[in-house]
């Protein structure tokens, strides 16, 4: 039996947070494993949980005091990389399409969602690290088909090797290290050496980065 996907909830309108724990609620593969009402808490619950308890995924809302989203956002990408995040706002994303990517957050959402969406959302994010609606590929393309804004994206320093895009591709695949050194034939600390000089070299912050990252330069495909 797979276990349920962990999700923390930080929003500070009250109503807002009761409203997705009762929806989530309504699925068995997703728990609800905490929520905040600002970021300096939801930070200090996040210090004190052991790995059972760490969620998997966190529903950030954008606007929040005495920290806003991105804010917070900033601080769990240099604390906690491997949370994946899904912004949640009223203010729909068009103007942030670029610095959301370049943040690595794995979804941003409208809080009027349906919920099937929703949900699916949450699925996408765990299983490939990204979700994008159709929307956001129309504008992922837009930024693909245009070199000066695709430029923008990311501050690549140096090209990456045929070994390391076949490394990245098997990351964007949710490959551990050691499944990832078993199917090259190469060592733990290997895999770990190229994986951070490819983080290195593409200046990305976490996995959904480098999954945005891969689709852009057309190392691997936009999950479906």
């Amino acid at each position: 039996m797979n276990l349920p996907i962990r999700i923390a909830i930080i929003d500070d309108e009250q109503l807002i947070t009761e409203g997705i724990r009762l929806l989530l609620s309504a699925d068995e593969s997703i728990r609800v494993s905490f929520t905040s009402c600002d970021g300096p808490a939801f930070l200090s619950t996040l210090g004190s949980l052991g790995p059972e308890d760490f969620p998997h995924i966190a529903l950030i809302d954008v606007q929040m005091q005495p920290m806003n989203g991105f804010e917070l956002v900033e601080i769990l990408r240099k604390d906690f990389p491997d949370l994946k995040i899904m912004i949640l706002s009223s203010h729909y994303k068009s103007s942030v399409f670029g610095y959301m990517i370049k943040l690595g957050i794995s979804a941003f959402l409208p809080k009027n969602s349906d919920r099937n969406s929703f949900i699916e959302a949450i699925h996408k994010v765990h299983s490939h690290g990204i979700f994008f609606n159709t929307t956001d590929q129309q504008m992922l393309m837009s930024y693909m088909n245009n070199p000066p804004r695709k430029k923008t994206l990311f501050n690549l320093h140096d090209e990456l090797s045929d070994r390391e895009k076949e490394i990245v591709r098997l990351i964007c695949e949710q490959y551990s290290n050691q499944e990832i050194g078993e199917k090259l034939s190469l060592s733990h600390r290997t895999v770990e050496s190229h994986r951070q000089r490819i983080l290195e070299k593409t200046g990305v912050r976490n996995i959904a980065g480098l999954v945005i990252y891969a689709v852009v330069n057309d190392i691997y495909p936009l999950p479906r």
